[in-house]
C-alpha cells in the first residue's frame, strides 16, 4: 500500500508511477511483482500504472493473420531477466495447451497475433497494478526545502481528474504514427497502424486500387495482405528504391541487439554511435524479411505470365501529392530518374511511413525545465535509463523509449525489454535509500533498506 504524507488532503505516495501500459511497462509491472513477492511487504515497491486505452492493445491494426514476429519468442517480457519466470511465453503456451504443438512447429518466431495474445495474458496477471481508461495529463513538482521531493501526476478518467504522488516515474508511451508533411489521416488516407480496422470499414464495397507507400516490413506486409484480401483490386507499391531491401538478421549482425551492446553503445563517442547506426540500421529500418520479398516477387512474376497483373511495383519513384474527392484519391507519382509525373486514381492510399517516439517530457510541464540536454538539444539520459536533471530534482524519471541516441537501436524494440526493466528496477531500489524517509518517519510501505 502506498504511504500518505501528513495532512488530511495529502495524496498517497507511490514509489513508482508508470505512464502507459504497453509491453515495456507490462514487463516493468511484472518485474515489480516478482520483486515484491520475493522480498515481502516491508521491502515492497509500491507502484501503479495508468493507460489511456480501455484495455491492453499493441499495434492491433497490424495483427495480420499470417504475420510473424521478427524477434525470438525467448525475447519475451521476462526470459532474458528471469528464465524461471511464470510470466514467460512458454508458460503462456502451457496455459493455452499449445506447448507441444509449438515445439513441433520448430520456429523461434510466433505469429504476431499469438504474441499479442501472450502480452494480453501477461497484462491480465498484473491488472491490479494498472488503471485503464486513465490518461496522464500533467506532472507538477512537489517542492520541500528547496528540492523537488515528489511528483504529482494528474490523471483524467470518466470520473474526472485525480492527483497521484510519486517518488519516481517510468514513461512508456510508445511510438506515434508518422504521416508525410501536410498529409492528414482520413477515410481514404490511412496509416498502416490502422490497417485492419480500416479494412473492416470497406466490407461490402469493391475497391479497385490501393496504393501503398513505403519500403519497410510493414509496407510489404500491407501490400501482400491487401492483394490477398481484395482479389479483384490492383495494389500498387510506391518506393524510392529498386526493390525491397532484405533485413540483415545474420548471427553476427544480431549482436547489436545483445544486452552488452547497450553498454558498448552508451560508452561510445558520438561519432562511433553514428557509425554503428549507419552500419547496422539495416537490421531494423526500411528492410523486409527475405521470405516475404521472394513471395511478392514470385506473385508479381506469376501474374505477368498469366496476364493478370494486379500487383504493381512503382520503384525509383515517390508520391508527390494526394487530392481526396468524395469517391477516390488522385495521387501523383513522380519518377526519381526522369521527373515524369503520373496521376494515379485509387480508392485508398496506405502510408507505411513509420513511427516516431512520443515526446517523453511533453507531460512534465515545468519539471521538463529541470531536465538536462546535450549540445543537440536531446535529453541527457544516464545508463539506467534515467533522465539527467538538476540536483534539486530528487525524483527519478525513467524512459522506456526515446533513448536511441544514448542506448542504441533497441530503445523502442522488444529485444532488451526484459533486461531494461530489471535495470530500471535496480536503479529505483538504489534511490530508495535516499528517499525512504520523510518528516513523518520511515515509509514502512515504501522502499526501505530491506528492499535490496
Amino acid at each position: 500500500m502506498a504511504q500518505a504524507l501528513p495532512g488530511d488532503d495529502a495524496p498517497l505516495i507511490h514509489d513508482l508511477i508508470g505512464v502507459g501500459f504497453g509491453p515495456s511497462n507490462v514487463a516493468m509491472a511484472i518485474a515489480l511483482n516478482e520483486h515484491n513477492a520475493r522480498v515481502g511487504r516491508q521491502g515492497a515497491v509500491t507502484a501503479h500504472f495508468f493507460e489511456q486505452q480501455p484495455r491492453f492493445g499493441w499495434h492491433r491494426g497490424m495483427l495480420i493473420d499470417d504475420a510473424t514476429m521478427q524477434v525470438s519468442f525467448l525475447k519475451d517480457l521476462v526470459t532474458l531477466r528471469n528464465p524461471a519466470s511464470e510470466y514467460s511465453f512458454l508458460c503462456y503456451l502451457k496455459s493455452k495447451g499449445r506447448l507441444i504443438d509449438f515445439l513441433n512447429h520448430k520456429t523461434l518466431f510466433p505469429l504476431r497475433v499469438e504474441f499479442h495474445d501472450y502480452f494480453e495474458w501477461a497484462a491480465a496477471k498484473v491488472d491490479d497494478m494498472v488503471s485503464y481508461g486513465h490518461e496522464v495529463v500533467g506532472v507538477t513538482p512537489v517542492v520541500r526545502d528547496g528540492a523537488v521531493e515528489y511528483l504529482d501526476v494528474t490523471v483524467r478518467s470518466e470520473e474526472g481528474l485525480a492527483v497521484h504522488r510519486a517518488r519516481n516515474l517510468v514513461i512508456g508511451t510508445g511510438l506515434r504514427p508518422l504521416m508525410p508533411e501536410g498529409v492528414e489521416r482520413t477515410g481514404r488516407l490511412w496509416h498502416n497502424s490502422e490497417l485492419l480496422r480500416r479494412v473492416e470499414e470497406l466490407e461490402g464495397t469493391s475497391p479497385a486500387r490501393f496504393i501503398v507507400v513505403g519500403a519497410g516490413q510493414s509496407a510489404a506486409e500491407n501490400v501482400a495482405y491487401l492483394h490477398r484480401r481484395f482479389p479483384e483490386a490492383e495494389v500498387c507499391a510506391v518506393f524510392s528504391r529498386y526493390g525491397y531491401s532484405p533485413a540483415d538478421d545474420s548471427s553476427f549482425a544480431n549482436r547489436i541487439f545483445d544486452p552488452s551492446a547497450v553498454d558498448e553503445y552508451f560508452a561510445a563517442p558520438d561519432a562511433v554511435k553514428r557509425r554503428l547506426m549507419e552500419y547496422h540500421g539495416n537490421t531494423n529500418y526500411s528492410v523486409v524479411d527475405i521470405d516475404l520479398i521472394d513471395d511478392l516477387y514470385r506473385q508479381m512474376y506469376q501474374e505477368k505470365v498469366l496476364g493478370t497483373e494486379r500487383l504493381r511495383f512503382l520503384n525509383v519513384s515517390r508520391l508527390t501529392g494526394v487530392i481526396e474527392t468524395p469517391d477516390k484519391v488522385r495521387a501523383t507519382v513522380e519518377s526519381l530518374v526522369t521527373g515524369e509525373k503520373t496521376p494515379l486514381d485509387a480508392d485508398v492510399v496506405v502510408f507505411a511511413t513509420g513511427y516516431g517516439p512520443a515526446d517523453p517530457v511533453g507531460l512534465l510541464g515545468e519539471v521538463a525545465d529541470r531536465c538536462l540536454r546535450d549540445d543537440e538539444g536531446r535529453l541527457r539520459v544516464t545508463r539506467d535509463y534515467c533522465v539527467a536533471t538538476d540536483p534539486e530534482l530528487r525524483c527519478g524519471i525513467y524512459l522506456q523509449g526515446g533513448t536511441e541516441h544514448t542506448h542504441g537501436i533497441t530503445s523502442s524494440l522488444l529485444s532488451n525489454t526484459a533486461i531494461r526493466v530489471g535495470e530500471i528496477l535496480d536503479s529505483v531500489l538504489d534511490r530508495g535509500g535516499e528517499s525512504a524517509t520523510d518528516e513523518a518517519g520511515p515509509l514502512t510501505d515504501g522502499i526501505g533498506s530491506s528492499a535490496r
